[in-house]
Order: C-alpha cells, then structure tokens, then sequence
C-alpha cells in the first residue's frame, strides 16, 4: 500500500498499551480534544458506540468537505486510511491521526499506484475519473475524484466526445456506465463488503418480508442492483428511508449505516442484506470495524499514529479532490 513517498509513522504498540479500566474514556477524549484542539471525523459505517463519539458523522464527500473547513489543529479519523489521506491531502498543515494502522480498504488496495499509473499511460487520450475510495497515488493520477453521491453529476458534466476511464470499482463504474449512457473504461476493483451478497438469499429474505423494499449502494454487483427497489449512496440511503412511507427495507451496504436509519425512523424495520457467507447475517468492513474508543483514545493522548504524506504528493492529490468540491457545490 505505501511507497516511498507515502508513509504512516507510529510508535511501536501504542494501539496495544494497556488503559486504566476505571478511566472514563469517554470523558478522556472530550478533555484531550477541547486541550489540543482535535477534532473527530467519523464514517457512517463505524460501530455504534463511534458514531456517536464523532463530531462530524457522514459519507465520503460529507467528509471530505468537512475536512476541507475544519478549524481544528488536529484532525482523527475514524475510518479507513485513504480518509485520513483526504484529511491530509486538504489539510496539509494539520496533524492527521488514525487510530489503527491496518484500517485499510480493500477497494483502495485493488488499484495499486504503479499499476494503474501504466493502466493510465496505455489510455493517453482518456480522462481519469477517480472513485475517492482510492489511495493519494491514485488520486494523484487523476483529474476528477468523485464519491457515489456526486459520481453521475460529475460523469454528465464531462463532454459526451471525451473518453474516460473509472477507478478502481467496476461495480460503480458499470452502474454509472448504464445509468449516464458512457463507455467509460473500468479498473478492475471491487469493495469486498458489497461483492459478498447473495442474491438467492436476498430473495428468500424479500419472500419472509414481501413489505420490504431493497436499497442498495451502487458499489453491488449488477445482479443485486437490477432487483433493488431504489439506488443511492450512503447518504442517500439514510435520506430515502426517511421519504419514503414504506416501513421495512432490506438494506444491501455496510451495517453500520443501521444504527442511523433506527434513528432517523425508530418505528420502522432495517434488515441487513445477507451474506454469501452462511456464519453471518450481514456485511460489516472489518477495518472499519478496527476502530475502538480505546484506540480513539491513545491516539489523541500520544498523537499517534500519524498520517505523513510527501508535499509533491499531496499537491498533485489536492487538484482533482478540489475539482470534486467544486463540481459538488
């Protein structure tokens, strides 16, 4: 995942050191941010208990926008590493701090820089059209970044003569590809929370609740998505199970997003769409699920793990992401 000019530094064992059990983690945290003028950003597919500790919760481009006007001088993400890239990539001269270092992204390590640098030079004619699921060498490569909420908006707003290629999902380029008419060229990456649902099971569950409706973030495979009753990102999702008056919903993206709908309609019933995997009801990202308060908490205390990225890096990253908050106002 890293080269040499992408790094993350860590004392050794910080996330392992041991916690007095009787210290209020909780109120360790609100102390440690309120003194050094931290901030915590925090991802829809976290566990409960983190989505609730976030001063900001949201999507990818939520996210990212709030980094991009944060005030604060440092800045933890809880989420997965190429979020803490963005952070950093907005935010140069911000300390960015992880609070696990193998949270990863299984889509972001589908495109390694090297490889889709060479992908790129054998499409010289083509657009680079960046999934912000990526890392910053990708995103480096790139002239656009989107994220699944402003994806077509940014795909229709190129001319319909321009070849383009997506990166890295192929399931999210394909959706885009059917729904805005394009050819785009797909990378050949995929999430591994949205590639494992079965749709057989997904059918029998739709038999036990006829009521239901599936909603399903566009990173499904194709055969999930021509079955769902409505498409849309994460936020998209939570604001659809708001409007519409139905009061069950098979919900096919990470489970995290759960806790937030229960919030939003506590009256109405969220099932979580089945796995191919038969020891488990439901998709959850394990490296989101890396995240802990305890972890939260030692890293504020210690400022580490830090995020370091080269200032060549960053600067060629920041150019498509702020293509993507322009195009996103």
């Amino acid at each position: 995942m890293a080269d040499s000019i992408h790094k993350l530094i860590a004392s050794c064992g910080f996330v392992d050191l041991p916690v007095d059990e009787d210290l209020n983690l909780i109120a360790e945290i609100n102390r440690l941010k309120q003194e050094k003028n931290a901030v915590i950003l925090g991802h829809y597919y976290l566990s409960s208990d983190l989505q609730d500790l976030s001063d900001f919760l949201g999507d990818s481009l939520a996210l990212a926008q709030k980094a991009a006007g944060t005030k604060a001088d440092i800045i933890l993400f809880a989420g997965v590493h190429f979020m803490a890239e963005t952070a950093k990539i907005l935010n140069p001269g911000k300390k960015v701090l992880v609070p696990d270092l193998k949270a990863g992204c299984s889509l972001a390590d589908a495109a390694p820089g090297d490889q889709f640098a060479e992908f790129v030079r054998n499409h010289p004619d083509h657009k680079v059209i960046s999934y912000i699921n990526c890392s910053a060498e990708v995103k480096a490569l790139s002239d656009v970044i989107v994220t699944s909420s402003n994806a077509r908006k940014i795909v229709d707003s190129m001319p319909k003569e321009q070849k383009l290629i997506f990166a890295p999902d192929k399931n999210l380029g394909n959706y885009l590809n059917s729904v805005t008419g394009r050819d785009m060229v797909l990378w050949d990456g995929a999430c591994m929370v949205h590639e494992k649902y079965s749709l057989e099971k997904i059918l029998a569950l739709k038999a036990d609740h006829p009521e239901a409706k599936l909603i399903a973030h566009p990173e499904c495979e194709r055969p999930i998505l021509l079955i769902a009753d409505f498409i849309g990102s994460t936020t998209a999702l939570l604001e659809h199970v708001g409007q519409d008056p139905a009061q069950a919903f098979i919900v096919a993206t990470e489970s995290g997003i759960l806790h937030q709908m229960k919030r939003k309609c506590p009256g109405k019933l969220f099932l979580p769409a089945p796995s191919l995997d038969s020891t488990c009801g439901c998709n959850d990202c394990s490296f989101m699920k890396l995240n802990t308060i305890k972890k939260i908490y030692l890293a504020l205390l210690h400022e580490q793990p830090e995020l370091i990225l080269s200032e060549e890096l960053m600067e060629r990253a920041a150019l498509p992401i702020r293509r993507m908050l322009a195009l996103s106002q």
